[in-house]
C-alpha cells in the first residue's frame, strides 16, 4: 500500500477507503505525519471530533511548522464552540483578526440554546423560490430570513446591522456563485429568536442580503440568511411539504423520536461528510454518470442542480445557451445558462426532470481538496422533509 494510492482515494472523495489505506500504512509507519494528518482530516469530515483532535495534535507534534493541521484543529474547536482554543491557534499562525472575533466571546457560551421546549416549528412565509421565515435579532422587531445551507454562519444584511447597531470585528474575502468574490464582514449578535427557542451569543457574517429582495424574492424584503452552522446545533428539518422549519434540541427524547420515525415511516437515510464549516457532501449521480460527491446547498433559487463543466460533459447535459441570462449571486451578477437533468439522485433518492443552472467559475474541488461533482439544491428537495442529523452524519429524506 502506498500513500499515493491512499491520497488518490481521498482526492476522489472515497473517504472510507482512504481511511482503510492510511491505517494500513500507519501500522508500518507509526510516525508518518502526513498519514496521521489525513486520518485526522477524515475524522473531522466524519464529525468524530475527539479522534480528529488527537490525530491532528499528533501530526502537529511531528511537523510543528505545518499550517494545515493547525487550521484543521481550529475547525475541530469551532465545531465544539471552543472559541478560545480556536482563537489561541489562530493567533499563533498570525490570523490575529479572526482570533479577535472569537476572543470576543470570552465569558459567554457561544450558540447557547435557551427555552423550555424540546423543539419548535417556524412556518415558512413562502417556500419558493427559496423558503422565507421570520426571526428576531437582539429583541428587535421580526425580520425575514431565507434558508441556505450553502451559507455557513448566520448572515445579516449590512444595512440592517447598522440600523440596530451591530459591530463589525473583521473583514475577509468570500467566494460566491460564478467564482465571484466579495468582502464578508464578521461579528456576533447577542441572540436570535427562532419560534419558541432562542440562541444566544451567535457568530454572524454581514453582507448586503437585501440586494436579493427584488431579483430573487419578488420584492419581499430579506434581511438575513439562516446557514448550516446554526443547523449544526440542532436536529434540523426543512419540511418543504408542510412549509416549516423544525428545530429539535439534541436530547435523548428527540433522538428516540427520530429513530421511531425512521422505523415506522418511509424515511431514507443518506450518509454525509462535512468539510470546513458547511461543505455537506453526499454521494449521488446525474443522468448516467459515475457516482460523485454533491454539495448539499439548498440555496439555489428556483433550481435543483449546478455543476462544473467537467460534470456537464460526464453527464451529457445539454446547455440551453439560447436561454442564457443573468442571475444575482453573493458576489454580484453572474451569467446563468439553464439546463434540465433527466435524472438526479442522492443516495437512494432519485428525481426526474430537475432544472439546473450553469454559472461557470472555479470548481468547488479547489476549495475543499477533493472532487465535488456539483451542487444539489432546492427543487430536488422540494417534495421532501429533509433532516440534517450531524450526530450520526446522515440526511433523512421523507416524501
Amino acid at each position: 500500500m502506498t500513500i499515493e494510492k491512499a491520497s488518490k482515494m481521498f482526492t476522489q472523495g472515497k473517504f472510507k477507503l482512504a481511511k482503510e489505506y492510511y491505517e494500513k500504512i500507519l501500522a508500518d509507519e507509526l510516525q508518518n505525519h502526513e498519514v496521521i494528518k489525513q486520518l485526522g482530516k477524515i475524522a473531522l469530515f466524519s464529525n468524530k471530533l475527539s479522534e480528529a483532535e488527537k490525530l491532528l495534535t499528533k501530526a502537529l507534534t511531528l511537523s510543528p511548522n505545518e499550517r494545515e493541521p493547525e487550521l484543521l484543529l481550529v475547525e475541530v474547536y469551532y465545531r465544539q464552540d471552543k472559541f478560545l482554543e480556536a482563537s489561541s491557534i489562530l493567533k499563533q499562525i498570525g490570523e490575529e483578526d479572526q482570533a479577535v472575533r472569537l476572543e470576543s466571546f470570552k465569558g459567554h457560551r457561544p450558540n447557547q440554546i435557551i427555552g423550555t421546549v424540546e423543539s419548535t416549528k417556524i412556518k415558512f412565509i413562502q417556500t419558493d423560490p427559496l423558503p422565507v421565515l421570520q426571526v428576531i435579532i437582539n429583541d428587535n422587531d421580526p425580520i425575514n430570513f431565507t434558508i441556505d445551507t450553502g451559507a455557513s454562519e448566520l448572515v445579516i444584511d449590512t444595512e440592517y446591522a447598522k440600523e440596530i447597531g451591530l459591530e463589525i470585528s473583521y473583514t475577509r474575502e468570500g467566494i460566491f456563485a460564478g467564482g465571484k468574490k466579495a468582502p464578508v464582514q464578521l461579528g456576533k449578535i447577542d441572540s436570535i429568536t427562532l419560534g419558541e427557542l432562542t440562541v444566544k451569543n451567535v457568530p454572524v457574517n454581514f453582507m448586503p442580503v437585501r440586494q436579493f429582495t427584488a431579483p430573487v424574492f419578488g420584492g419581499k424584503q430579506i434581511s438575513g440568511i439562516f446557514g448550516s452552522t446554526l443547523f449544526y446545533h440542532f436536529i434540523t428539518t426543512m419540511d418543504y411539504k408542510q412549509g416549516e422549519l423544525v428545530l429539535r434540541r439534541k436530547t435523548e427524547a428527540n433522538r428516540k423520536l427520530i429513530e421511531e420515525q425512521i422505523k415506522k415511516q418511509n424515511v431514507l437515510q443518506i450518509p454525509f461528510w462535512m468539510a470546513g464549516k458547511h461543505f455537506i457532501v453526499a454521494w449521488g449521480k446525474v443522468n448516467k454518470s459515475k457516482p460523485m460527491l454533491f454539495f448539499v446547498d439548498t440555496g439555489l433559487a428556483g433550481g435543483g442542480f449546478t455543476c462544473p463543466e467537467s460534470t456537464i460533459e460526464e453527464a451529457g447535459i445539454e446547455l440551453l445557451r439560447d436561454q442564457a441570462g443573468t442571475g444575482s449571486g453573493g458576489g454580484g451578477m453572474v451569467q446563468v445558462i439553464p439546463f434540465t437533468v433527466d435524472e438526479l439522485s442522492l443516495g437512494e433518492v432519485s428525481e426526474k426532470n430537475i432544472r439546473g443552472f450553469f454559472t461557470g467559475g472555479k470548481p468547488l474541488s479547489e476549495m475543499v481538496g477533493f472532487q465535488i461533482g456539483g451542487i444539489i439544491s432546492h427543487t430536488f428537495f422540494r417534495k421532501f422533509a429533509l433532516t440534517f442529523d450531524f450526530e450520526n452524519m446522515r440526511l433523512l429524506m421523507q416524501k
